[in-house]
């Protein structure tokens, strides 16, 4: 059996926060720039404060089955969770969708390279 590939994106808006909780997000705000955005195992977060209060982690795991995508996506919802809870930082409309990349359909580019390799 093959490992499948999972992107998870966990959406969200901050609530709640503090004058020093919103200065700190401001400070590291390059730091989680969408510019920057990637898929991780440990979650990478990225927000403009500035322009509205809405957050996305994104996190990428694995499996050996499609049903392992509802776990994995459970895993990282509980990360992101984790990391706003450890901070201090209220959020709420929460929600998360998931993205199996072997049943993804392929780029041009990949179907080019895909046929090359079946001559």
């Amino acid at each position: 059996m093959s490992t499948r590939t999972f992107r998870i994106t966990v959406r969200g808006v901050f609530d709640g926060l503090g004058a020093d909780q919103r200065a700190e997000l401001l400070a590291r705000a390059a730091e989680h720039d969408i510019l920057r955005a990637t898929f991780t195992p440990e979650g990478h977060l990225s927000y403009d404060l500035a322009a509205r209060p809405a957050f996305t982690f994104r996190f990428l795991d694995s499996g050996e089955a499609e049903e392992d995508i509802l776990e994995a996506t459970e895993r990282a919802e509980e990360a992101a969770k984790a990391w706003l809870a450890e901070r201090g930082y209220g959020h709420k409309n929460l929600r998360s969708s998931a993205e199996d990349l072997s049943q993804a359909p392929l780029g041009k580019r990949q179907r080019r390279a895909a046929a090359q390799q079946n001559l």
